[in-house]
């Protein structure tokens, strides 16, 4: 039974909430955290979770954005540090997450919701790599194809696990690729 607590702000107790299912989907899984586990673990009884979220993947939609905004902060503190070890700080980062990463690509194709969410996540991704592929001086054509590969070798090393050489070496060689190729005129 939820404890009796003091009055609370409105956002404080939707962070609670957030707090608890974070902890949830990263230790338990998306599909094992149950909306009463989530309820009984910030405080609250699971129709107070419905005043702040619609379903479980709004839910699981708040959480992805706090945690995105959260890397979005650190990965500006390494902003000036080379493609290669930012690429590595990403997958490492998708790796803690693997679990999320994974329940996003189960629940995109049934939620609009997160398949929005998703399409949203590899614009601003595509977005990030193609700026520094401009600076190295790539052709505006090549981008689209570029940032696409870029995606396809971080999420196969997301499905492929390698050791931390293992991974340097693949993205060392992405990046050399990425970078020193022709590009179309």
């Amino acid at each position: 039974m939820p404890r009796n607590r003091r009055p609370q702000d409105r956002e404080e107790k939707r962070e609670e909430i957030l707090a608890a299912a974070q902890r949830l989907f990263i230790d338990n899984g998306y599909e094992s955290a149950s909306m009463g586990q989530i309820a009984k673990n910030a405080g609250v009884t699971v129709n107070t979770i419905y005043w702040y979220f619609r379903d479980k993947d709004d839910l699981l939609i708040a959480v992805l954005d706090r945690l995105l905004a959260e890397a979005l902060a650190q990965y500006a503190t390494i902003a000036d540090r080379p493609l290669n070890d930012r690429l590595l700080w990403a997958v490492d980062q998708l790796e803690r997450l693997h679990g999320l990463v994974n329940t996003v690509h189960t629940r995109a194709p049934a939620s609009p919701a997160v398949h929005a969410w998703h399409t949203g996540f590899h614009e601003l991704a595509d977005t990030l790599i193609a700026d520094d592929l401009r600076k190295a001086g790539a052709a505006e054509a090549d981008l689209p194809a570029m940032t696409a590969i870029g995606t396809f070798v971080i999420e196969g090393l997301l499905t492929h696990r390698r050791g931390d050489a293992g991974k340097r070496a693949v993205i060392d060689i992405l990046v050399h690729k990425l970078t020193t190729v022709p590009t179309r005129t």
